[in-house]
This record gives structure tokens, C-alpha cells and sequence, in this order.
């Protein structure tokens, strides 16, 4: 307890970045481009050489963001997922979705991985009651179009010290997400955290 204490008390346009000392994610190392206008989505495969796994968004992602929770897929090396939310209706599977399965069926997010790969696809939530039912979590990484929602900040960004990340780096990461725009929380921004609150209360006060 007492080391506990002591520790505790002790943009609209590209963004481009021409140093990365930490590997955040291969999306944001070099900086990232502004959302499209009028962008209308478009197709996700997974990285197997054959046979891919094929998923077609026609609407264009909300709220994506980096995500240091240890639930979400990562690229092999990167500290953080890249992540963004579509409406579940605007989703489709086209191509072999015999080879999904979902990783952890207890899990509040049921996230749909190719089972050959391991590439999280989609990940849905089932619970009509959850704040956000009605939306897919999705990686646009896995897109070959551009013009995706730009992300717009870092989420649960203490949680990769679970992972294995050195605490002792944690100021110099959260300088590197500074230096391409991105504003740190240790939970979802505060316009998500509003949202959820929001429906908190209003299941509260039917």
C-alpha cells in the first residue's frame, strides 16, 4: 500500500509525426489523415492470405480512438488497437463467415475473430440494456479504402501497464499521443462518458 501511495501522490487536417520511439499503433506512428466528407464506408478483410473474411460497412465510423484495454486486437508489436464504432445494421459479413468465432463469450462485447488469423473482424454487443447496443466495434486498419473518421483520442491508455508496459514510460507515451493530437483518458472521452451516463439515468427514470 504504501508503494501504491507513493506512486500516486509522487485536429481537421493531417497529422504527421517524424520520430516514434514507441510503437502505439502502425496507424497513428506516422501520423494519420482527416476524415472524409461525404465518406460512406466501404469493405474490412482479415490478413489471411486466402479466403479472407470480408465485411461491408455502407456508413462511415464514429468515435474512433486508440485502446489500451487488453480485450481489444492489436497488430502484432502495437501497444494500443485502433478502434471506431458503426451502426450494426450498417454491417455486414460477405465472405467466409464460417471462419468467425467469438473470443470470449462472457465477454459484454462479443468480439468476432477469423479463427485462422486471430484478426478481430467485429465485436457486437447483444444486451439491449447496454449503452451501446446497437453499434459494432470495428478496426477501419483493416479497410484498403481511405477516408475513414479520423481518431480523435486515446482510451483506458494506464491499461497497457497490464500488458507489460513499464509505468516509467507512460508520461513519454502520453507525449507521443500529444505530439500527433490526441488527448489521453484512462477511460472513454468524456462526450462517450456523458452518453453512457445519460442512459444510465434514463434506464433509471422510465
Amino acid at each position: 500500500m504504501k508503494n501504491f501511495l507513493s506512486k500516486l501522490f509522487s485536429t481537421s487536417k493531417a497529422i504527421n509525426m517524424t520520430t516514434s520511439k514507441f510503437n502505439l499503433h502502425p496507424a497513428l506512428n506516422q501520423g494519420f489523415a482527416a476524415t472524409q466528407a461525404n465518406f460512406t464506408g466501404g469493405l474490412l478483410s482479415c490478413k489471411c492470405k486466402t479466403h479472407q473474411v470480408t465485411v461491408k460497412l455502407t456508413a462511415q465510423t464514429a468515435h474512433n480512438h486508440a485502446c489500451g484495454c487488453s480485450k481489444c486486437w492489436k497488430p502484432e508489436g502495437a501497444l494500443f488497437s485502433q478502434i471506431a464504432v458503426v451502426p450494426s445494421d450498417k454491417l455486414t459479413v460477405i465472405a467466409n463467415a464460417n471462419k468467425l468465432q467469438v473470443v470470449d463469450t462472457a465477454a459484454v462485447i462479443k468480439r468476432h475473430a477469423c479463427k485462422e488469423c486471430g484478426v478481430h473482424m467485429f465485436g457486437r454487443i447483444e444486451d439491449s440494456n447496454h449503452p451501446f447496443y446497437g453499434l459494432d466495434f470495428v478496426h477501419t486498419e483493416l479497410s484498403e479504402q481511405n477516408g475513414w473518421t479520423a481518431p480523435s483520442f486515446a482510451a483506458f491508455v494506464s491499461s497497457i501497464i497490464e500488458a507489460g508496459t513499464d509505468p516509467k514510460d507512460m508520461d513519454a507515451i502520453r507525449s507521443q499521443f500529444a505530439e500527433i493530437g490526441l488527448p489521453t483518458y484512462d477511460c472513454l472521452s468524456p462526450a462517450l462518458m456523458d452518453a453512457i451516463a445519460t442512459h444510465v439515468y434514463n434506464q433509471n427514470h422510465k
